[in-house]
């Protein structure tokens, strides 16, 4: 039976849900400006500095033309809602480390576990942070559970005496399973001595491309229920390299 999380508990997840639809509404703000100069064949702008306002008058086409009025009012008004979705992205990321500096006894499991995590090299806040409020503040029975949880685990097809995998069963939280294969790779560049990295290049060995794709799963598996038991001060995983304590 899932335990149903409390008001309080869902509500420490809005930070964190809410600046990732702002990252993707910040990128397609961007790849829209983009495709505007790509159409009147401006190549030489980033629309995603501030200072690419104050340039606009100045652009001009490959004919030696100026930007249309109603192009360039567009991009200004893309450009005004650009900075908007950073300046909330920016309130949001402070609210986040001022609440990691607060001891408030509600927060102090969570901020306890966010902090731990980040410590280990490679996991970023923005990432501990989904960790613990997504699945590892949530009273999961096992590992078994904890990969069931992340949607890390298999969907196989038994019919009779057949069988056959049919991938990701894609049943569990969206956010934490598209954020540990993330984390997979970065962690096969920054912990490089670690047992779960060593496992992986003894699994990968003759394998590249597309045939590597399967094992980062299973690899994202098993890092994401090492974390687990981190975060529930269970254990440490083999050769993890951890920045100190501050």
């Amino acid at each position: 039976m899932a335990a149903t999380p409390s008001i309080e508990d869902e509500d420490a997840k809005r930070p964190t849900r809410e600046r990732e639809n702002l990252i993707g509404e910040r990128t397609r703000i961007i790849n829209r400006m983009k495709a505007a100069f790509a159409r009147l064949g401006i190549r030489d702008i980033n629309p995603a500095l501030r200072k690419a306002a104050a340039r606009l008058d100045g652009l001009r086409t490959p004919e030696g033309g100026v930007i249309p009025p109603l192009a360039r009012a567009e991009l200004r008004r893309d450009m005004a809602r650009l900075r908007f979705v950073e300046d909330q992205i920016k309130e949001i990321e402070q609210q986040r480390m001022a609440r990691l500096n607060e001891d408030k006894p509600d927060e102090e499991k969570a901020n306890g576990m966010v902090r731990l995590l980040t410590r280990v090299v490679g996991v970023g806040v923005e990432t501990a942070d989904m960790l613990a409020h997504e699945i590892f503040l949530r009273d999961l029975r096992d590992r078994r559970a904890v990969a069931r949880y992340a949607g890390l685990t298999g969907s196989p097809d038994e019919s009779g005496s057949k069988r056959r995998e049919r991938g990701l069963s894609r049943a569990g939280n969206p956010r934490v399973r598209r954020g540990m294969v993330q984390l997979a790779w970065r962690f096969l560049v920054f912990q490089k001595e670690s047992g779960l990295v060593r496992w992986f290049r003894a699994r990968t060995a003759d394998a590249n491309g597309r045939k590597r794709m399967s094992p980062i799963v299973a690899f994202a598996r098993k890092l994401l229920i090492a974390l687990w038991r981190l975060a529930i001060g269970a254990e440490a995983p083999e050769g993890l390299k951890m920045r100190p304590a501050q």
